[in-house]
């Protein structure tokens, strides 16, 4: 789940996760099923970001900071994982009405602060 703002011409608060789980349910889905076909949809985009990405931090103009960048990697990958778990749990039992709400907050704040 990914930062609306670095994403040009997208809403505030708005997620490709959140889209595609509420797509999900549109079509029928229940909300164990809208995330575990969500979920794995992100993973190409997110891995095809980070590939673009590769050559800036393994570049000779960031040779002092290899070790932040290897160490933040596996933290990344690790806190991905753990979230994606969680949240495939935690949608075997409950809604979608948590998130919604932080989406509707999210989005007005960002509305107010960039308007």
């Amino acid at each position: 789940m990914s930062s609306a703002c670095s994403r040009p011409g997208a809403a505030a608060g708005i997620s490709r996760s959140g889209t595609t789980m509420v797509g999900g349910l549109l079509r029928g889905l229940d909300h164990e099923d809208a995330a575990k076909f969500s979920f794995p949809l992100a993973t190409p985009v997110v891995l095809a970001a980070g590939v673009l990405k590769l050559p800036s931090p393994a570049g000779p103009a960031a040779a002092h900071i290899h070790d932040q960048v290897i160490f933040g990697f596996f933290t990344a990958a690790i806190a991905a994982y753990a979230a994606v778990r969680f949240l495939s749990r935690y949608f075997t039992t409950r809604t979608l009405t948590p998130f919604a709400l932080y989406c509707l907050v999210a989005g007005v704040v960002g509305i107010v602060q960039f308007a």
